[in-house]
């Protein structure tokens, strides 16, 4: 069984037990958090109804709080001599999914 959540404007399958890195949610280590379930598969039935869905509970732990890598934003115009360098680590937190239901 699994089930597609959506959190930060973004998708997520998790199953129990799952790993999971999504942007900053609010919260310290170890807070329970709930996620919104938006579609749940369970081997034989395809809840896809998003209001069906929500009544399904998605609990997860969180695990850590962190920053994501670098990526720079290089912009530049050719004989203008117009050059900028700008660099931006996203903050991130890692769920543990607990439990389905």
């Amino acid at each position: 069984m699994y089930a597609i959540v959506k959190t930060g404007g973004k998708q997520y399958k998790v199953a129990a037990g799952d790993i999971l890195v999504t942007e900053k949610l609010q919260g310290e280590i170890g807070d329970k958090v709930e996620l919104q379930a938006i579609a749940v598969v369970d081997g034989t039935k395809v809840v896809a109804d998003p209001a069906e869905a929500g009544k399904t509970k998605v609990v997860a732990t969180i695990v850590d709080q962190f920053k994501g890598d670098k990526v720079l934003v290089f912009k530049f115009k050719k004989r203008k001599n117009y050059k900028k360098l700008r660099g931006h680590r996203q903050l991130h937190t890692r769920l543990q999914s607990e439990s389905l239901g």
